[in-house]
C-alpha cells in the first residue's frame, strides 16, 4: 500500500503538487509548509516577487560554524526583533556604514541623527559628538532636571543661536569662569534688571546715572553716581 501511494505521488517525473524538478533544484509554485527542518543552500523568490516567511510564533534564522554552534542568529518574534551577534550593522544600498553596534561602542553614520519623540533623548552618561542642532525654526533645549550639566571641549565649547535668542536658567548659581582666559560680554546692550541698588543719593539730586559696584564675595550691585565713587558708602548691600 505504502509502495502504491509513493508512486502516485512520484508519477510525474518534473514532481508532484506544487513541487517541481529543475535544473537548477527544487521549484515551489504558491505556499508551502514545512512540518520540519529544511536544508538547503539557497532559498529565492522568483524574480520580481517577494519571499515570505510566515509562522505562528517566530521566525529565527540561525549561522553556524564546523562545529554547529550558533555563531549569529536573528529571530523575528510577535514582540520585537532580536539580532544577537558580536557586531550588528547596516548599510545603504551603496554600502555606507548607516549604524553599527557592538560591546564597546555604537556608531550612527548616516549624515543626521533625529530623535522625533516629544520628551527628547535622554543620556544617562556622557555623550560625544561635534554637533547638537535643532530642526529649523525648532528650539533646542539642553537640560539636566536632577543632576548638573556639563560641557568640555578642549579647543572650546560654541553655543549661537542665528535667528533668535539663547536662555541659560538654573535653580540656585549659574557660573562663568575663565581659568587662564577672560570673559567677553559683546553686545550693543548689557542688562542687569534685577540689580541690589544702594541708598545713597545725592542731596537733591534726581539723576538717573549709576554706578556698577562689585563687592569683595563677587555680588554686583548699582549704587547713584556722585562726583567720585560712591560704592564704598554702599558696602552695607555686600553684608
Amino acid at each position: 500500500m505504502t509502495t502504491w501511494l509513493l508512486f502516485l505521488l512520484w508519477d510525474h517525473r518534473d514532481g508532484m503538487g506544487n513541487l517541481r524538478i529543475t535544473e537548477k533544484g527544487l521549484k515551489l509554485e504558491g505556499d508551502s509548509e514545512f512540518l520540519k527542518p529544511l536544508y538547503a543552500k539557497e532559498i529565492r523568490s522568483r524574480p520580481g516577487n517577494p519571499l515570505c516567511f510566515q509562522s505562528a510564533r517566530n521566525v529565527t534564522v540561525n549561522i553556524l560554524n564546523e562545529k554547529t554552534k550558533v555563531l549569529t542568529r536573528l529571530v523575528t518574534g510577535p514582540h520585537a526583533v532580536e539580532a544577537h551577534s558580536q557586531k550588528f550593522e547596516v548599510h545603504n544600498t551603496v554600502g555606507k556604514l548607516l549604524f553599527s553596534a557592538d560591546d564597546n561602542e555604537v556608531v550612527v553614520g548616516a549624515e543626521r541623527l533625529r530623535v522625533l519623540g516629544a520628551e527628547g533623548t535622554v543620556f544617562p552618561k556622557s555623550i560625544e559628538t561635534p554637533n547638537v542642532r535643532a530642526d529649523p525654526f525648532k528650539e533646542l533645549r539642553l537640560e539636566s532636571p536632577t543632576r548638573s550639566l556639563v560641557m568640555e571641549a578642549p579647543k572650546g565649547v560654541e553655543i549661537n543661536a542665528e535667528a533668535g535668542n539663547m536662555e541659560a536658567t538654573c535653580r540656585t548659581e549659574l557660573k562663568l569662569e575663565s581659568k587662564d582666559g577672560e570673559i567677553t560680554l559683546n553686545a550693543a546692550k548689557i542688562k542687569l534688571p534685577n540689580l541690589p541698588l544702594g541708598s545713597y543719593s545725592s542731596t537733591g539730586s534726581r539723576q538717573k546715572i549709576y554706578e556698577l559696584c562689585v563687592c569683595p564675595n563677587g555680588r554686583v550691585f548699582l549704587s547713584q553716581a556722585g562726583a567720585s565713587s560712591t560704592c564704598q558708602i554702599n558696602t552695607s548691600v555686600c553684608l
